[in-house]
């Protein structure tokens, strides 16, 4: 299978998630997400603001807001296919764009260096127990790993966790992945 019809595979099985599953899972994956030391250590947190069937990353960010933590949300660059991360304060600084995502206004929210970012949750369909994902297809996340220095992570339910998939030499692996199930140490 290629990348794309794996794209569409994989969404087709999260979309099989009944809604009442979807609420547990994602509950179960916070509360994981919430005691590792990925969250406790970070003061700097970018993270993306998820979409359905994605694991949901609201309360995250929610809960990053009660704990003092600076959120950032990143802006896709599509004619460089770069992402450049915003301080998000309110959900009210969001705006929507392209395919229903929503992503920081720029002109209220304040740009955050990637030096300061401590650590990504990074979005996918698809993960390897070795940490390497299927993204969305735009390579915006490879790109803005590429030399970046802090904690990786990503949020999973189980069924996106597969055998193998398609590499390319720019892939880059995540460092650890949390599913409802437990937590993957990729390195």
């Amino acid at each position: 299978m290629d990348k794309k019809e794996l794209r569409r595979s994989q969404l087709d099985l999260l979309k099989a998630i009944s809604p009442l599953e979807y609420e547990q899972k994602c509950f179960e994956i916070e509360q994981r997400f919430f005691r590792s030391d990925f969250w406790k250590n970070s003061e700097v947190v970018a993270v993306t603001v998820s979409k359905p069937p994605e694991v949901n990353t609201w309360n995250i960010i929610k809960r990053g807001w009660e704990e003092g933590k600076t959120i950032c949300v990143p802006k896709c660059m599509p004619k460089t296919k770069e992402l450049i991360f915003h301080e998000l304060n309110s959900f009210q600084e969001l705006e929507t764009v392209f395919y229903g995502l929503f992503e920081p206004t720029p002109s209220i929210t304040k740009r955050v260096h990637r030096d300061s970012i401590q650590s990504v949750i990074v979005p996918g369909l698809a993960y390897t127990e070795k940490g390497y994902r299927l993204g969305f297809g735009g390579g915006y996340y490879d790109r803005f790993l590429s030399g970046f220095n802090g904690h990786t992570l990503s949020l999973a339910f189980s069924e996106q966790l597969v055998e193998n998939l398609p590499l390319e030499s720019f892939d880059i692996p995540v460092a650890e992945i949390i599913t409802e199930n437990g937590r993957i140490h990729c390195e």
